[in-house]
C-alpha cells in the first residue's frame, strides 16, 4: 500500500471508529430496551413497534437537515473558509429550532390516532399512542442532537458525539430498569439485592427513552456551543441566505429520500400489522436484531460524507474518488463477515429479545433472508454517504423512491392482500429493494457524471 493510501486509511480509521462505537452502543441500547419490553411479552413488543417507522418518518426532517448542514459545514471546513463555517454553523440553530418544535407539535397532535391509521388491533391502541406521543414529546433536544452532531462531525470530530451517546445510552439502561420493572429482589453471587422499579411496562420504556434524548440534546447543544471551529457564539442567530440556501437545497432531496424510505416502512408496518399480533412482534424484534449488524456500514458513512465534502472543499477529485472507493470495500468486507455471522446464529439473535417460542420461530427465516444481502446493502450506505457529502441528493432521492415504492411496498402489497402470504415473502421484497438500490447507485457512481456536476472551484482532478 502506498504511502498516500497508508495516510488516508489511517484517517478513515480515526473517523470511523468512534461513530463505529457510537452506532454499536445504539444498537445495545436497542437491543436492551427490546429485550426489556419483550420480557414484558408479545403485546408490549407489538405496542414499542407499531409506531417505529413512524418514528423513523418523524425523524427524516431531522437527518435531512443534518445532512445538508454536514455537507456544506465539511467544505468550509476543507477550503479553510472559517468563517462560512460559523455561519452555516448558526443557520444550524435555526433549523433545529424550527424542526423540533414544528415536530414535536405535529407528533404529539396526531399521537391519540395513529395506531388506529396504521391498523392496529384494539388492544394495542391505547399504549401504542401513548408509547409514541411520550417519546416524541422531547424532538427540539432530538433535534439538536442530530444537527449540531452533524456540524461537529464535519470538522472532523468524531469522538465527542461518542461520549455524549455513550451518556445518554447509559442513561436509557439505567431509567428503563427503574421505569419498566416493578421492584423486586435478584440474587447475585448468591447474595439478594433488592432493586427499586415503578412498573410502568411500556409506558416506562418511553419515559426513559424522553429522559435520555432530553440529556444528549442539552449535552450536545453545549459542546457545539463551545466548539472552536463551528460555535455561532458571538453571532446573532438570523437568516443568513447564502449560508441557509445551500443547506436546503442539499437537505431537501435527503428528505425526500428519507420521507420515501420511512413512509414506505409505514406502510410496510401497517401491511405486517394485518397479519397479526405475534407476526407483527417477529418483525419488529428481527429488525431490531439486525440493526448490530448495520454498524460497520454506518460507521463507515460517517467517514465517507465527511472526507467527501472536505475533498470536495480543497478540491481534491482524485482524493474524493479514492477515498471513497477505499470506505466502500473495506465496508463491504466487514459486512460480508457480520452477514455470515447473523446467518448463523438468527435464533440466538431472536432470543436476546424475547421468550415466546412463536416469536422466535416466526424471526429466524427473516434474518436469515436479510443476511445475505449485507455487503450489497454497505455498499449503498457508503455510495449514498459520499453522494451526500458532496450534495449531490437528487439523483439518490430518485433511485430510493422507485426502489422503495416500485419494489418493495407493490410486491408486498401483492404478497399479504392479494396472495395471502406469510412474514417471509415481505422481507424478501425488502431484500430486493436494498439489492436493487445498491446496483443502481453503484452504476451511477462508476460512470461517473456525478464528479461533472460538482462545482467548478472543485475541479482539480
Amino acid at each position: 500500500m502506498q504511502r498516500k493510501d497508508k495516510s488516508l486509511a489511517a484517517l478513515i480509521a480515526a473517523l470511523a471508529w468512534p461513530t463505529m462505537v457510537e452506532q454499536a452502543l445504539g444498537a445495545v441500547v436497542q437491543y436492551v430496551d427490546t429485550a426489556m419490553v419483550g420480557r414484558i411479552g408479545a403485546h408490549a413488543s407489538a405496542c414499542v413497534g407499531l409506531t417505529a417507522s413512524t418514528t423513523w418518518l418523524v425523524n427524516s426532517p431531522l437527518w435531512a437537515l443534518a445532512t445538508g448542514v454536514l455537507a456544506c459545514t465539511a467544505r468550509a471546513v476543507g477550503a479553510r473558509d472559517d468563517d462560512m463555517a460559523r455561519r452555516t454553523a448558526t443557520q444550524a440553530v435555526l433549523l433545529a429550532l424550527v424542526s423540533g418544535l414544528a415536530l414535536g407539535a405535529v407528533t404529539l397532535a396526531v399521537s391519540p390516532f395513529l395506531p388506529a391509521w396504521l391498523g392496529a388491533e384494539e388492544s394495542l391502541r391505547r399504549d401504542g399512542g401513548l408509547y409514541f406521543a411520550i417519546v416524541c414529546a422531547p424532538m427540539l433536544f432530538r433535534a439538536a442532537q442530530v444537527i449540531f452532531s452533524a456540524a461537529i462531525r464535519a470538522t472532523g470530530d468524531t469522538r465527542t458525539p461518542m461520549f455524549i451517546n455513550l451518556g445518554m445510552n447509559l442513561m436509557n439502561i439505567v431509567l428503563n430498569a427503574l421505569f419498566i420493572f416493578e421492584a423486586r429482589t435478584i440474587s447475585v453471587f448468591g447474595l439478594s439485592v433488592a432493586l427499586p422499579g415503578l412498573g410502568w411496562g411500556v409506558i416506562g420504556a418511553a419515559v426513559a427513552t424522553a429522559i435520555s434524548h432530553v440529556f444528549g440534546g442539552a449535552a450536545m447543544t453545549a459542546v457545539f456551543w463551545r466548539s472552536g471551529r463551528v460555535s455561532p457564539r458571538g453571532r446573532r442567530i438570523r437568516l443568513d441566505r447564502e449560508a441557509m440556501l445551500p443547506c436546503v437545497k442539499i437537505g431537501v432531496p435527503v428528505l425526500g429520500t428519507r420521507v420515501a424510505t420511512t413512509l414506505g416502512h409505514v406502510v410496510s408496518t401497517s401491511l405486517v400489522t394485518s397479519l397479526g399480533t405475534v407476526a407483527l412482534a417477529s418483525h419488529t424484534i428481527a429488525i431490531t436484531a439486525e440493526e448490530a449488524f448495520y454498524i460497520p456500514g454506518y460507521g463507515m458513512q460517517a467517514a465517507a460524507s465527511t472526507l467527501a465534502g472536505q475533498s470536495l472543499g480543497e478540491g481534491d477529485l482524485k482524493k474524493l474518488r479514492r477515498v471513497s472507493m477505499m470506505i466502500m470495500f473495506a465496508t463491504m468486507l466487514m459486512m460480508t463477515v457480520t452477514g455470515g455471522v447473523l446467518f448463523a446464529i438468527p435464533g440466538a439473535m431472536m432470543g436476546l429479545f424475547t421468550r415466546d417460542a412463536a416469536v422466535i420461530a416466526g424471526g429466524i427465516p427473516l434474518l436469515r433472508i436479510v443476511a445475505v444481502s449485507e455487503p450489497v446493502y454497505g455498499m449503498a450506505i457508503i455510495l449514498e454517504g459520499t453522494f451526500n457529502g458532496v450534495g449531490d441528493t437528487k439523483a439518490p432521492f430518485v433511485i430510493s423512491l422507485a426502489c422503495m415504492w416500485g419494489i418493495r411496498i407493490l410486491f408486498t402489497c401483492l404478497c399479504v392482500k392479494v396472495f395471502h402470504l406469510g412474514l417471509a415473502p415481505v422481507w424478501l421484497c425488502m431484500v430486493a429493494d436494498n439489492v436493487t438500490r445498491g446496483a443502481l447507485l453503484a452504476v451511477r457512481y462508476a460512470r461517473g457524471n456525478w464528479l461533472k456536476a460538482l462545482t467548478p472551484g472543485a475541479a482539480r482532478s
